[in-house]
């Protein structure tokens, strides 16, 4: 009798023939166990809706990526040091202070007063696409948008905006990735030293008051011990401007892919526009931007009927708790209309994405212009490509075909 074949690692989700059918194989980790040890990765992995909200939101958990940064690689270290001060790796109570000072930039009228401008930046890209017939939806709109609101609402001057966009790709790439060469990990602590510097210049300028939102407003509210409070500081505006554009702007390329290969469901957004605020989180839901989430063991435990280890890492996978049947059902179909269920795309529990009501922002005034503006849109390769990560899910480029037209700016 051949015995059983083992679940597959994880890791293999970043072959390229599994890139395109992410969902099906997580769907077969999930049928196989919900919650399983992963040798290759030397960690628990999740997969079921049920036990990654609860992991999420369990203090019994830490959300520290590095317990032990002298155990990381040399190359390495510089950048798990700056990511151990970010609020998305700290715990309570370090991690409710930062959000209580960084969730000043995010506030609801912040946010609203950005629409206005996230339109008009929209309605430049279109104009121009407009005489081609063509748009790539990740390089000519998906990419720049998101870097340049969150820019905006944090007081970058447009001028640093490329450099700062350079700097973070190979640190989201060490974001990303589980197993990184001795290269990649010195230029992922290089860019994260470089644009730190940049942002402590842009921070202690002098001259001028700085607007409420911006980041030196935000270094102004800080306590006595100036030093530590600028570090920390530091560390969550790179996390910012990093994780407020990266995830945006994956989550506009894979909710046009989505539209573009279920065209009956575009058509249905532009006759219903009523329905493309539930359409955003649907999409969400079906192709969610950010994969993973990390919790740490704070001491032996017990988690869905396994015994957990002080210390044991457990990843818990996002996209495929948005495709658990137990909570919705049919889930490889995309439904406007679907009742119930919260998916965890921003997270789930205490480390909620800050940023989700400015990407909720975003998506919707992207998805209204596309469908209103290109009525004939349509996908123009057969075989979208990935970005390699674990941890980010998004396209490399989404070149689209529609009939060129000479437009008018809405704005």
């Amino acid at each position: 009798m051949t015995a059983p074949t083992a679940p597959p690692s994880l890791l293999s989700a970043l072959r390229p023939q599994n890139q395109d059918r992410l969902y099906d194989f997580y769907r077969d980790l999930r049928t196989a166990d919900e919650l399983r040890w992963d040798r290759t990765l030397n960690a628990w992995v999740a997969t079921g809706h049920e036990v990654v909200t609860g992991t999420a939101g369990d203090p019994r958990f830490s959300s520290v990526r590095y317990p032990d940064i002298e155990a990381v690689s040399e190359e390495l270290r510089p950048l798990a040091r700056v990511l151990s001060r970010q609020m998305l790796y700290s715990d309570a109570p370090d991690h409710t202070r930062l959000r209580g000072l960084l969730s000043r930039a995010f506030t609801p009228r912040s946010v609203a007063a950005l629409s206005g401008r996230i339109g008009e930046a929209v309605d430049r890209v279109l104009t121009r696409a407009a005489p081609t017939g063509r748009l790539d939806v990740v390089a000519d709109l998906a990419r720049p948008l998101p870097l340049a609101v969150i820019c905006d609402l944090l007081g970058v001057p447009e001028a640093d905006r490329p450099v700062l966009s350079a700097w973070s790709d190979p640190v989201a790439a060490a974001i990303g990735s589980s197993r990184l060469d001795a290269e990649e990990s010195a230029a992922a602590s290089r860019s994260m030293e470089r644009m730190l510097d940049h942002l402590r210049t842009l921070l202690t300028r002098q001259g001028g008051s700085p607007a409420p939102h911006t980041l030196r407003a935000l270094l102004a509210a800080g306590t006595d011990d100036a030093d530590q409070d600028l570090d920390e500081l530091l560390a969550n505006c790179a996390l910012l401007l990093i994780a407020g554009h990266e995830t945006t702007t994956h989550f506009i390329g894979n909710a046009a892919l989505a539209l573009l290969r279920h065209p009956r469901a575009a058509d249905e957004l532009r006759a219903r526009p009523e329905l493309i605020p539930a359409a955003v989180e649907e999409l969400l839901r079906y192709d969610s931007p950010v994969q993973l989430m990390l919790r740490r063991a704070r001491h032996d435990l017990d988690l869905a009927g396994r015994r957990i280890a002080a210390g044991q890492a457990v990843l818990l996978v996002c996209g495929a708790a948005n495709r658990d049947p137990a909570v919705f059902p049919d889930p490889d179909r995309l439904d406007f209309h679907r009742p119930g269920g919260r998916h965890v795309a921003f997270g789930y529990g205490p480390h909620f994405c800050l940023g989700a009501a400015l990407a909720r922002l975003e998506g919707t005034l992207v998805l209204e212009a596309l469908l209103t503006r290109l009525p004939d849109w349509r996908l123009d390769t057969p075989a979208p490509t990935w970005q390699r990560s674990l941890n980010f899910r998004g396209l490399t480029t989404l070149p689209t075909t529609f009939t060129p037209h000479h437009a008018t700016p809405t704005g």
